[in-house]
């Protein structure tokens, strides 16, 4: 009897050991974020957010699930619970990290761009009196639309994704668009989206983190952190940047 005793105790213990070392988080990210996340030709999603991830997974001996939910419903899965952590090109401000976002270092930093349908006559922001300019909502992107729309006479339209901003524009329901520059550039180029980005009008950029929203889940950000550090000294991180953004 104790002989079973023993060997039903050992089992145990090896079970919460190898729970130990198997951590397994669910990750959430934007549904179309070229080049951070998007699905491929083959239905695979892919991206810098999500090679980033495996990386730094891999680096650090976790697993996780990572699922595109879209934008505000990342956010939304997050502040319930229902997922870990979020990265989809989640810009660092002070404003979100008063409102409890728990964000990584920087892992990558962007501006924030104006686009326009190729062939408009608008070429500045003063052309944009009297029209509307799209903007994907509760990003830095809106933010900026904002802090220009009184001075320069436009209103500001939001809708819920990247690609309905961009249909917004080449459709004709809005004049113009505010993005992240590197998205702008990645869809003009590799998404078949017909838009051109307009010189002189990125803002001076904000970091990218990844972002839990329980400070119960500060571990997963440390893991972040740590891996993207060694990631970077090894050169996986240059690596990745490359692949997407041909540099």
């Amino acid at each position: 009897m104790k002989k079973i005793v023993a060997i039903a105790l050992c089992a145990a213990l090896l079970l919460c050991v190898s729970a130990a070392f198997s951590e397994d988080y669910a990750i959430a990210t934007d549904t179309a974020f070229r080049p951070f996340e998007y699905t491929d030709e083959s239905g695979v999603l892919v991206g810098i957010d999500v090679e980033l991830l495996a990386a730094i997974a891999q680096d650090q001996g976790f697993t996780y699930s990572i699922e595109p939910l879209g934008w505000d419903a990342s956010i939304a899965a997050c502040q319930a619970g229902m997922k870990d952590g979020m990265i989809a090109g989640a810009s660092i401000t002070e404003e979100r990290l008063a409102s409890g976002w728990i964000f990584s270092d920087a892992y990558f930093n962007a501006t924030q761009s104006m686009a326009i349908a190729q062939g408009t006559p608008i070429k500045s922001f003063e052309d944009l009196r009297g029209h509307s300019v799209a903007v994907k909502a509760g990003t830095l992107s809106k933010d900026y639309a904002d802090s220009l729309s009184e001075q320069y006479g436009f209103t500001v339209v939001t809708y819920g994704s990247s690609l309905a901003v961009y249909m917004a524009v080449t459709g004709g329901e809005c004049a113009a668009c505010f993005d992240d520059t590197p998205a702008l550039e990645d869809y003009i180029q590799n998404g078949g989206i017909f838009l051109e980005l307009v010189d002189g009008t990125a803002n001076t950029g904000t970091d990218y983190g990844f972002v839990v929203f329980n400070p119960d889940k500060q571990d997963l950000v440390d893991k972040f952190n740590a891996g993207l550090a060694n990631i970077k000294a090894s050169g996986k991180y240059d690596e990745i940047l490359a692949k997407y953004l041909g540099q």
